[in-house]
């Protein structure tokens, strides 16, 4: 356990720094961080939520995974994503296509939120977690602006829907099933692949291990308050 949970006293030099503190987004305890080797993760004494889970060459893997996932996404949208046929007839149909088929009249602010949680969202975060961790990465400081970047990555997170997405074409083909002949294409297959990028993305990926790393540079988080 590497945290300590904070007390206050009257005497203010007995008080930590403000740079070791850390604030669980659990449960709000205020705890201290002890320096943590590279196998060493801290956690919460009060939740046991992982705060910081510092990996060798972690910044890497992600920025890895995130190339992949942003390459995936691609391939998800314009490629054909399922494949419908009944009677002798059949239509298929990319998720871009999907929707373009909406763009007329009161529907389209249905196909600006479609592609917006399913595309324009994840690839922006995407993008903002390259930006924050290339220079790092390569041991050097943080690009301008790297810490506001990254603060829109995480506010970003909540509002990337392709895992929804899927699950929910998933329901609803179980229906379409009994009256029609479904096939999956490239990009279904893609989307799913981008799920599990996704998620190893996520487990390399270290919000408390980031905002030390950008908080070793004190003008950079000033100037980007």
């Amino acid at each position: 356990m590497n945290t300590a949970p904070h007390s206050s006293t009257p005497e203010l030099a007995s008080l930590p720094a403000l740079e070791t503190l850390i604030a669980c987004p659990y449960c709000d305890a205020l705890l201290e961080v002890t320096p943590l080797a590279e196998d060493e993760r801290a956690a919460c004494v009060r939740c046991g939520t992982v705060l910081i889970a510092p990996r060798i060459y972690s910044f890497l893997h992600v920025i890895a995974l995130s190339f992949t996932a942003m390459i995936l996404m691609v391939g998800a949208v314009f490629f054909p994503f399922l494949k419908i046929s009944a009677s002798g007839l059949s239509h298929e149909s990319s998720l871009f296509g999907a929707a373009l088929a909406f763009s007329d009249g009161l529907l389209l602010p249905l196909a600006v939120a479609l592609m917006a949680s399913i595309v324009a969202v994840p690839v922006l975060r995407f993008a903002a977690i390259i930006y924050t961790l290339a220079p790092l990465a390569n041991g050097r400081p943080p690009w301008r602006h790297a810490a506001r970047t990254f603060r829109l990555a995480e506010e970003l997170e909540p509002w990337a829907m392709a895992e929804i997405f899927v699950i929910g074409t998933a329901v609803a083909l179980v229906k379409v099933a009994g009256l029609a002949t479904v096939s999956f294409g490239a990009a279904f297959w893609a989307l799913c692949a981008l799920i599990i990028v996704t998620a190893l993305k996520n487990s390399f990926l270290s919000e408390g291990a980031i905002w030390a790393e950008l908080g070793a540079n004190r003008a950079e988080i000033e100037g980007d308050a």
